[in-house]
């Protein structure tokens, strides 16, 4: 496949991501946040983890604002696949192509350690291979997921949550790791599975991603 690879203004993840796409076998195109794309361009975009705008505003509040995020909106209106990674999921709640929000963790505190994550609802970006609990390494200090309690119903009657803590390590309301749309074409985690593409990097869980 083709997929991009979004670069915003503090984006620091983009490069592991960059590697992950080619340890998989596919194609990279770079995506620069002040730039539309054609949709034909790419047959998937991923959003990688950072600090895009150096998370001034809101997390994730500006980048969802810039043009690339358009071209965004229209690749997943086309039923192509996009996924977001820590910074990527907030950018993708505050365009609204997800539900809900990531806001503070609840102790306060930057969160950087290994975590465990449970499968709730496959999707095209995971490969299952019988393994629902995984190992993934999350360095957030805005991971808490919250919705209203209308919306957060919503999205469990629906069936969008994706994955879920194990622990709860940020106070995130029903232990929330990643949700997806109704459409499972966007997808996104808290959790870093491109630092956990080997075991030399401390577990290799995330190679099963994409």
């Amino acid at each position: 496949m083709k997929i991009g690879v979004i670069t915003f203004p503090g984006t620091n993840c983009d490069q592991d991501v960059v590697k992950m796409v080619q340890a998989h076998g596919h194609t990279v195109i770079p995506l620069w946040h002040k730039d539309r794309f054609e949709t034909s361009a790419v047959d998937m975009a991923i959003v990688p983890g950072g600090f895009s705008y150096g998370d001034y505003l809101r997390c994730g509040a500006l980048a969802a604002r810039s043009p690339v995020m358009h071209s965004v909106r229209e690749l997943a209106s086309k039923g192509k696949p996009v996924l977001g990674i820590c910074n990527g999921f907030q950018i993708l709640c505050e365009t609204g192509l997800l539900p809900g929000v990531l806001v503070r963790n609840d102790h306060g505190q930057f969160t950087d350690k290994w975590t465990e994550i449970e499968l709730v609802q496959t999707t095209r970006f995971f490969a299952q291979s019988g393994k629902t609990r995984l190992r993934l390494p999350v360095a957030h200090g805005e991971g808490r997921f919250y919705a209203d309690k209308a919306e957060l119903d919503k999205i469990e009657d629906q069936g969008l949550v994706w994955f879920r803590y194990t622990e709860n390590i940020n106070g995130s309301l029903n232990n929330i790791a990643g949700v997806m749309n109704k459409q499972k074409n966007v997808a996104a985690l808290m959790p870093h599975p491109e630092r956990a593409m080997f075991e030399w990097m401390g577990g290799n869980d995330g190679f099963k991603f994409i």
